[in-house]
């Protein structure tokens, strides 16, 4: 009876990927989600949760009935932001823009559902002002360091589609991030 199961889902999966076509063209996106931040600042571990937001390009370009290898770049924000008072002093860290680029191995599940993985380079900004007695004294560094992310989409129309996405990227500096967003698209 095992064998007629198996035979039976190898049948189905046979005959659904059939139909299956690999995504090939430009695509552009919004993104927004869950973003978990963790930076150790020498005197402890400062971890924040916020909401990520942006907006993403690419372009991919079949290699396979099935598959596509493609390029992404997007730039996003962070409402991940630490603020602390003590009498005149406050002190404020905020999680700024993360600039991304790199490259994606796309592959169809079926006509309308597509598997994918991603990584590449990414840079964030993160911003920190301090105030004392009425002086403020600001500054702002970049960090790099590497994404790698999964995601699925799934096809609405010809042309629209909607997604979800997993992300983790580590930044130099003890500065990584876990990121769930997801998408709304159009392919072009």
């Amino acid at each position: 009876m095992l064998k007629f199961v198996m035979a039976g889902v190898a049948g189905l999966v046979v005959a659904s990927s059939a139909h299956a076509a690999a995504p090939a063209g430009g695509r552009a996106e919004a993104i927004v989600g869950w973003d978990k931040n963790k930076l150790d600042t020498g005197a402890g571990t400062l971890n924040r949760d916020g909401v990520v937001f942006g907006l993403g390009l690419g372009y991919d370009f079949v290699i396979g009935t099935t598959a596509s290898l493609g390029i992404d770049v997007e730039a996003s924000e962070s409402s991940a932001d630490v603020s602390a008072t003590s009498g005149t002093t406050s002190a404020k860290l905020s999680i700024g823009r993360d600039l991304y680029a790199g490259a994606r191995a796309t592959f169809a599940l079926s006509d309308r559902a597509n598997l994918y993985f991603k990584a590449g380079y990414t840079n964030a900004r993160v911003k920190g002002s301090v105030t004392l007695a009425g002086t403020t004294t600001s500054a702002s560094a970049n960090a790099d360091g590497i994404r790698g992310g999964a995601g699925v989409q799934f096809m609405l129309s010809s042309k629209m589609y909607v997604g979800g996405e997993y992300r983790y990227s580590n930044y130099e500096n003890d500065y990584s991030r876990h990121q769930v967003v997801g998408t709304v698209g159009f392919r072009f």
